[in-house]
């Protein structure tokens, strides 16, 4: 019995000392837990609130481009229109032909994007993978002229253009933008990081320069492509200064230039020409939100070898 009696206290502290230990671990992982969540709370809560910040003034002129005009020019801070109504939205594409200056810049970015993507494509593979004399120093000519501001040379583009009797015309909005310094260099440094072996195997089984890029480049530059057409139909579609100068009627009127159109002297122009802002900033909106993960796979892919 002593024994008995004596073993049975030593194991009940062992058994108490489990208890105790998983009870430990249970308060030590609850409190792993609660701090991870608030954490995790703070931090949606800091990303919620300057998404707003952002964001508010695109959420403001949404609301304006929704608000009559005697609601707007008042003493009293509406954010939201108390009576809303689509009749903005209306005016806007009935007092300019904007369906038509729409439809301009979507021919228009279309192709410029689709036209960079293929010669700063061929481009960078020379850069890349051909040996020829000079290749440096013409990268390096190539990368200068990224320091040249467009207000520099848009002058002498216009007389250049002018003389070709290209003015108001789609060849003139399109073929000086159909490649870039930006998508070469872009599209080189994706490429550097294929072994030149790659290259090498391909040419002794009698694959040629063009069937290369488009067997094998191609497929392995998706990320690449896509952040190169996000960014370069972005800037297509925000062009203001080029297409200014060089249309004059409304066929040839990229959307841009048709929106600064719809302001004039009388107070109802603001809310017009905000909503006709609306109108045309979804589709730049809808490519970004679906090519982002591309876009930034594509700038990112590059810029670490292995």
């Amino acid at each position: 019995m002593s024994v008995n009696t004596a073993t049975n206290p030593n194991g009940m502290v062992l058994a108490k000392s489990k208890e105790e230990i998983e009870l430990l671990h249970q308060k030590m992982n609850s409190r792993a837990k609660t701090k991870r969540r608030t954490k995790t709370t703070l931090l949606v809560l800091g990303n919620v609130v300057m998404a707003l910040v952002i964001l508010l003034p695109l959420l403001y002129a949404i609301s304006i481009a929704f608000m009559p005009s005697s609601e707007l020019f008042t003493l009293d801070m509406n954010l939201l229109p108390k009576n809303p109504t689509l009749q903005n939205f209306k005016e806007a594409l009935t007092k300019v032909p904007l369906v038509r200056f729409v439809l301009n810049s979507f021919l228009v970015a279309g192709l410029i994007t689709l036209g960079q993507i293929i010669s700063c494509s061929l481009a960078a593979f020379a850069f890349s993978f051909l040996e020829f004399k000079g290749k440096g120093i013409l990268f390096m000519l190539v990368m200068a002229t990224m320091m040249v501001p467009g207000e520099a040379t848009i002058i002498s583009n216009y007389l250049t253009v002018s003389s070709w009797g290209w003015l108001d015309s789609y060849p003139v909005l399109i073929i000086p933008y159909l490649t870039s310094a930006m998508g070469i260099f872009l599209f080189r440094q994706f490429y550097m990081t294929f072994p030149i072996s790659l290259y090498e195997s391909a040419k002794l089984d009698g694959c040629s320069n063009l069937r290369f890029i488009i067997k094998i480049l191609i497929p392995l530059t998706k990320s690449a492509i896509g952040a190169m057409a996000v960014y370069t139909f972005i800037n297509a579609w925000n062009m203001y200064m080029w297409p200014l100068l060089v249309t004059g009627s409304s066929e040839m009127r990229t959307v841009q230039i048709g929106i600064s159109m719809l302001h004039s002297v009388d107070a109802q122009s603001i809310t017009l020409m905000i909503a006709g802002v609306v109108m045309i900033i979804v589709p730049s909106i809808l490519i970004f939100i679906v090519g982002q993960k591309q876009l930034i796979r594509g700038m990112f892919s590059g810029a670490v070898k292995g």
